[in-house]
């Protein structure tokens, strides 16, 4: 097919007749010529695309259009996008409650910096953000830190954020040891996927006490732990970020003797300098907000560029 009759086709499909493409096609071309061309088209076809009057596409026609509108509509906008291409670009995954919450005051600062950053923020949990960072469709991910990394993934920690324990306001639970005295709990638990760090974290640690609780109920953000809490859906495993556990019907108790859990960043490979000052951002923001909780890991020195 030529490349050029279906750019035409494009317009004539788009506009409803010759004459309305003819005024919409960003170069000059008359209208003989374009039904000339049209006739070109469906005769190395042997199909008719359209009814000229009134217009309407046919099947064949409806299904070429379907085919190629998406690459020609792409068009309009390309040479503005091919024009920025020295524009900065940052790619972050997080959870929903950190990119609500947390990520604006560090994207602000990178505008001083980096004005036209190209932003993109996706929210996800922990299994998703590892598949995206692998297959590379993500530079950056806030994430729980379990375990080094492998390959080509590189990871500096930002905060050791404690576990606790969320019990309706109802509950005469007053504190997790009252539980631990049940070697078989059979309250509903409440808790992040069973393979997420903190999930895998608070077994090892109830392994160690001798303690036996299933996960009765998974769900995929912090906030949604504290949410079916308060239902009384059951007993909620968290982590102690003020925002996420937050509730008038919930109780949070300490989990005393359960290993924090260490959230950090993970990128692939060599950091371009955006990306550094990204991770400094970070870090800089998690001083002022949880002092408590600090990780001061220290980010290599920038590899010298060949």
């Amino acid at each position: 097919m030529n490349v050029h009759h279906l750019e035409l086709f494009y317009y004539v499909a788009k506009h409803e007749g010759i004459s309305a493409a003819v005024r919409h096609i960003p170069y000059g071309i008359q209208q003989p010529a374009v039904s000339g061309q049209m006739a070109a088209l469906e005769s190395n076809l042997g199909v008719r695309l359209f009814e000229r009057s009134p217009f309407r596409l046919t099947a064949p026609g409806r299904k070429l259009y379907a085919q190629i509108e998406t690459f020609f509509a792409g068009l309009d906008g390309l040479e503005g996008q091919l024009r920025d291409t020295d524009r900065p670009e940052l790619r972050l995954a997080a959870s929903e409650l950190v990119l609500r919450l947390h990520i604006s005051t560090v994207t602000q600062r990178l505008r001083a910096r980096y004005p036209k950053l190209l932003l993109s923020l996706t929210p996800g949990y922990q299994a998703q953000f590892e598949t995206w960072l692998h297959d590379g469709l993500i530079d950056l991910a806030i994430i729980p830190i379990e375990a080094r990394t492998t390959g080509r993934q590189s990871l500096l920690r930002l905060a050791r954020v404690p576990l606790v324990l969320l019990v309706p306001k109802a509950s005469s639970v007053r504190s997790a040891a009252d539980l631990w005295k049940q070697k078989k709990i059979r309250e509903p638990l409440v808790s992040m996927p069973v393979a997420s760090s903190v999930s895998r974290s608070f077994q090892r640690d109830l392994r160690k006490l001798g303690v036996t609780w299933a996960q009765s109920v998974e769900v995929t953000s912090m906030e949604m732990v504290t949410s079916y809490v308060a239902n009384g859906e059951g007993l909620g495993l968290n982590l102690a970020i003020p925002e996420a556990i937050s509730h008038p019907e919930v109780r949070v108790l300490p989990l005393s003797g359960f290993a924090p859990m260490e959230i950090g960043l993970r990128w692939n490979g060599d950091p371009s300098p955006l990306l550094r000052d990204t991770i400094a951002g970070f870090q800089q923001y998690t001083r002022e907000t949880w002092p408590d909780w600090i990780i001061e890991d220290t980010l290599p020195p920038e590899k010298k560029r060949k």
